[in-house]
């Protein structure tokens, strides 16, 4: 089939400033080209061309940034490209405009966010697009029972598809093409002899590092020898000092311990802070769909603690790969969940290879590909 991916208007495919979606895309990619003849059609950037050929994919990247500007040009390409298949990435509002321009095409939808409420799209213009679409595929089932309360006539189209992780970039830290690198990063930044704590995501309110910086007293009490290290800016690709990053940096300094704040790191070497790691913390109060940081935690070997919140308490086996933290909002569930973690070593590396086999046997991206073929065919 022909096959146009319509990424979404905020961040470029490939994900050169990062972006779960953009990475999702990516990821899935190389096992696509294989079967059908795809177009990713996209957001523009100055770091890439308008259109380019990679490994048979074709790419087409067009003005947007904001909604309404990146409507207009998706719609004006639709009206001289035409495709049998067209799958939108999270963007609902998009469904119309589309089957307006390609009545013929089969079309698809990805959802990654709560983008169904009544506040994100007109309730009507949401029933007339789920009508349109022959399937949604959802990131986690927290996603998908959010849009069947909402759109109950939906159920029938839902499927969770989870997503997944490059396993042969995202390494524990002890395998033999990472240890060097570990080392080296540990030793640059004083984490040597260290139980070093990762946090990596977006430094705002909704994902909660402050309760993370909160808990490190009561732990270092309890426990010698620990670092934390937060990775991230204040959005993707941005590293500008809003109110709340000045905040958690000031939290930061009164710590006991060596505190790491990274700002923005390139989505090409954020594994490296996950090898030179040692336990990986989700600090999400809001309702999160699925944080992609968990499969990169667990394919790089880390115990993970992650929050009862949205959708990723999903991919956590209890006790297995990590634990959850009921409450958030307390700083001290951190400190108990985490200090439960350090006080038995061998737990944690227990928790370090099952995190690891599961990364290998359930969340790698052939496996995802797979099942999207599965919901193209369908279609």
């Amino acid at each position: 089939m022909k096959i146009l991916m319509i990424s979404t208007e905020k961040l470029p495919v490939p994900p050169v400033l990062g972006g779960a979606i953009q990475t999702y895309i990516a990821g899935i990619l190389p096992h696509l080209s294989k079967v059908h003849d795809i177009t990713v059609l996209g957001v523009n950037d100055p770091l890439l061309p308008d259109q380019e050929t990679i490994d048979g994919v074709h790419y087409a990247r067009v003005p947007g940034k904001i909604f309404a500007v990146y409507q207009e040009e998706v719609i004006r390409y639709l009206q001289s490209h035409q495709y049998d298949l067209i799958h939108i990435f999270n963007r609902p509002r998009l469904v119309l405009p589309v089957r307006q321009a390609a009545p013929k095409a089969k079309i698809t939808l990805s959802m990654h966010n709560d983008m169904f409420h009544g506040a994100k799209i007109d309730p009507q213009e949401a029933a007339q697009a789920l009508e349109e679409v022959s399937s949604i595929v959802t990131v986690s089932n927290y996603i998908g029972k959010t849009i069947e309360q909402l759109f109950p006539q939906a159920a029938g189209k839902l499927r969770t598809i989870y997503s997944g992780v490059d396993t042969e970039r995202f390494l524990p830290g002890n395998h033999h093409s990472m240890q060097k690198m570990r080392n080296e990063l540990r030793k640059q930044h004083g984490l040597e002899n260290k139980t070093v704590i990762l946090f990596a995501g977006r430094v705002s309110r909704n994902k909660g590092v402050d309760r993370l910086i909160r808990a490190i007293p009561e732990l270092a009490k309890k426990h010698k020898n620990l670092a934390l290290v937060v990775v991230g800016g204040n959005w993707f690709s941005q590293d500008r000092v809003t109110d709340y990053v000045a905040y958690v940096r000031a939290l930061a300094k009164k710590l006991p311990i060596p505190v790491i704040t990274t700002g923005f790191v390139n989505p090409r070497d954020i594994h490296t802070w996950f090898a030179a790691a040692d336990l990986f913390v989700c600090t999400s109060l809001w309702q999160e769909p699925l944080a992609r940081v968990h499969y990169e935690a667990m394919a790089a070997g880390l115990p993970i603690v992650t929050t009862a919140r949205g959708g990723n308490p999903e991919v956590i086996e209890i006790g297995q790969n990590g634990l959850i933290v009921e409450t958030p909002e307390d700083p001290q569930s951190f400190t108990a969940k985490i200090s439960e973690l350090i006080s038995n070593q061998q737990r944690m590396k227990n928790m370090s290879e099952k995190g690891r086999e599961l990364a290998v046997t359930k969340y790698k991206f052939n496996r995802v590909a797979a099942e999207v073929l599965e919901v193209w065919d369908k279609a």
